[in-house]
């Protein structure tokens, strides 16, 4: 009778027992399937393995997860992400070597036996009885790559891991049915690809492919034999082989590999001798995954990049779906980005405002006519550390962004066009006093707005009667408002949507006279993507990241286009240039004026100084820029930016150098079209003029007076709320 042996464990001949006894069923299973007058025997085994009839009997395999390439316009790579560092690649694009090692120690009768392997059975219930445990296993390479198949379908979640790698009876048999009917469908070529592919190789690298480029930086096809038997030994024990940390434990294991090859004749015993007498030699190259490696402040578009995929039901009807892909990789994205914008977005950023200082700033740029997304960066490096961020300070809460950042009197030219569409004159003056009550009622979409709040310029020289022109140039707070006023709300909203202006936090523009002066929270993507529609002759196009994208196979998939409307027409468009033009030349946008080619914009500051923009375009090119507390919290009076001492900052002094430098070198060497205007006749008996904005310079000296529509306290504001949210530019 067999004893049990000293501490209650189980005697050799009982160890034995049981693992025959699991051989005889997986068996007597195996004899159900494959020998139909067998079935009785199969049946056997009903009582422990319920529901065997019910696998199904081909394996679904998913697509092995693998890094997705990220590259630029013209092709150069921005950054590689993935969840398994995997490059798939055929068994021709591997080293004989390597295949010979993998079979020679995992399984040396791979090629002559079936899905199971009733030697190897035998084999390991004797040397598992000699030992008293279980020392040696009995999977084939067939059935270890099926149970790498339920481990890849398990993904990150630890519980599906742990059900996928159970010793269980039940999971033992379902992996043998499906190995035997790989083995038939696949043929042990293919199953060796797979295999090679698919294992966990240490270090974060699967599959060969990834693990030839962690240890010797080559491709798997350049192994030497010696490489192949480090890495074919490797696979048994991740951690305890790998040569990285444990270089002797993986040393002495690469020659057990390299011994047993020349057992079986795949090399000869001289040539194993001198390939073990070769310490190992390593060319670590370490893995570069995420947004966080990309270059030139790249990082947030790769991440917006990322987000479009998550979000654009082009890649999936759900955000499960859309993940899922997200996560299987093995992509090459082709974006808009353009490498020399890109540099010179956060160059100029970097420059003008310090990663430290108590501000932050953030720019984006997009091209007229095609929405693309030329580049977006911001002063504070994307990562984890002090100074750094993952929010995305360019783009709406949605895709990655923040709250979003009051433009101010940007907002103003929106204003302008909708009432050049209603037939207002450009020619229209209004009487523009310093500080004035909010007219009322005003008509919205609905029903009627009636406030009993003020407003006022910045200077108290600033006083009517204003025509358009001159009052875009001086940002005069108070002719907007009664502009706004005349025409209703409604109008400016069906224009500020036309133009795709949606609030950062995706909730509907706020219909109120105030919006005239910018006090509904906008991100820079939005508001230069809304720019380049007067750029584009009246036609907003929807901004776009993505070119092109193929997958693992070289199938190219379906991309989001970008969507262009008629937002007003050419001459209301060419209107609004000959405006903001004159802001650049002669207005409060002096500083922001490039040299040798057309440009306009307009300036914003918003109530206490949170924040601070300027936005403006070129034919082939508009951008914006945003400086201020991402938080809404520090007010920017006696302030250090990039080095820079202000009192108080304005559009003008701060994102209006940011921006002209950025679009100086996105737009070095490239064409320099002229942009179309109107003649604009000046009411106060200034000249026309034309393409050449012959205001009358402001009385000021340098800094420009900013954007004239912020006196700190004064203006509309509404009781308990912050001057952020009330004031000239605040409000709702």
């Amino acid at each position: 009778m067999a004893k049990k042996r000293a501490g209650g464990g189980r005697s050799k001949t009982q160890q034995a027992a049981k693992f025959l006894g699991v051989s005889v069923l997986a068996g007597a299973v195996l004899a159900g399937i494959a020998l139909p007058a067998a079935g009785a025997l199969g049946l056997a085994a009903k009582t422990s393995v319920e529901g065997f009839d019910d696998i199904p009997a081909n394996l679904r395999t998913p697509p092995l997860s693998q890094r997705t390439t990220i590259l630029d316009s013209g092709g150069g790579e921005i950054a590689s992400v993935y969840s398994r560092d995997r490059t798939v690649v055929p068994l021709k694009d591997m080293s004989r070597y390597v295949q010979q090692a993998i079979v020679a120690i995992e399984d040396a009768r791979f090629y002559s036996h079936g899905a199971i392997d009733v030697k190897g059975i035998l084999r390991a219930v004797n040397q598992n009885a000699q030992s008293g445990g279980v020392s040696q296993g009995a999977s084939t390479l067939t059935q270890q790559y099926v149970k790498n198949v339920f481990i890849e379908e398990a993904g990150d979640d630890p519980d599906k891991v742990a059900q996928a790698t159970q010793q269980t009876l039940g999971r033992k048999v379902k992996e043998l049915k499906y190995a035997i009917k790989l083995e038939d469908k696949l043929g042990k070529r293919k199953i060796l690809q797979n295999y090679l592919n698919i294992t966990f190789f240490g270090e974060q690298a699967y599959g060969v492919e990834s693990a030839a480029q962690r240890y010797f930086s080559k491709h798997a096809k350049d192994l030497t034999l010696e490489e192949s038997a480090l890495l074919a030994g490797i696979v048994q024990s991740p951690t305890r082989y790998d040569p990285v940390n444990h270089p002797q434990a993986a040393t002495a294991r690469r020659n057990t590999v390299l011994r047993r090859m020349a057992d079986l004749k795949n090399i000869t015993r001289a040539e194993a001798d001198a390939a073990a007498a070769r310490p190992i030699k390593l060319k670590i190259s370490r893995p570069q995954n995420g947004c966080i490696t990309a270059t030139d402040g790249a990082g947030f578009f790769c991440d917006y990049v990322r987000e479009v995929l998550l979000n654009d039901k082009t890649f999936g009807a759900t955000r499960e779906i859309r993940s899922q892909r997200w996560m299987q990789g093995g992509l090459t994205i082709r974006t808009t980005l353009d490498r020399q914008s890109q540099k010179a977005i956060q160059a100029s950023l970097s420059k003008h405002v310090y990663e430290d200082d108590p501000v932050a700033a953030a720019g984006a740029v997009v091209e007229p006519g095609t929405g693309k997304i030329l580049g977006m960066g911001q002063s504070r490096p994307y990562g984890f550390g002090t100074n750094q961020t993952q929010i995305n300070l360019s783009v709406n809460r949605k895709m990655g962004g923040g709250a979003g950042y009051q433009p101010g009197s940007t907002f103003k030219p929106i204003i302008a066009a909708a009432a050049l569409e209603q037939g207002i004159s450009p020619y229209q003056q209004y009487s523009s006093p310093f500080k004035m009550a909010y007219p009322r009622p005003v008509q919205t979409c609905t029903n009627e707005w009636n406030g009993t709040d003020t407003v006022q310029n910045e200077d108290p020289k600033e006083v009517g009667p204003y025509a358009m022109k001159e009052a875009t140039a001086k940002s005069v707070n108070t002719y907007y408002v009664q502009l706004i006023s005349d025409m209703g709300v409604c109008p400016a909203v069906t224009m500020a949507k036309k133009m795709g202006i949606q609030p950062a936090d995706g909730k509907s523009l706020k219909q109120v006279p105030s919006m005239a002066l910018g006090i509904q929270e906008m991100s820079p993507l939005t508001m230069a993507a809304a720019y380049a529609t007067f750029a584009n002759e009246g036609t907003y196009c929807s901004p776009v990241a993505i070119e092109s994208i193929t997958d693992a196979q070289g199938k190219a998939l379906n991309v989001p286009r970008t969507s262009c409307r008629s937002a007003m027409s050419k001459k209301t468009a060419d209107t609004v240039n000959a405006l903001l033009k004159g802001v650049v030349e002669d207005g409060t946008g002096k500083q922001a004026g490039l040299k040798g080619r057309d440009s306009a914009g307009k300036t914003g500051t918003t109530d206490s100084r949170y924040a601070a923009w300027f936005v403006g375009y070129t034919p082939n090119a508009a951008g914006a820029v945003w400086v201020g507390d991402p938080r809404h919290q520090r007010q920017m009076y006696d302030i250090t930016i990039g080095g820079v001492a202000h009192d108080k900052v304005y559009g003008a002094d701060t994102p209006g150098p940011i921006w002209r430098d950025m679009m100086a070198g996105a737009l070095d060497g490239r064409p320099a079209p002229a942009l179309p205007t109107v003649p604009l006749d000046d009411p106060k008996g200034n000249g026309d003029d034309g393409n050449k904005g012959k205001d009358k310079p402001q009385q000021k000296p340098k800094p420009q007076p900013g954007d004239g529509d912020n006196k700190p306290g004064g203006g509309w504001h509404i009781p308990g709320f912050p001057d952020f949210l009330g004031g000239g530019n605040g409000g709702w």
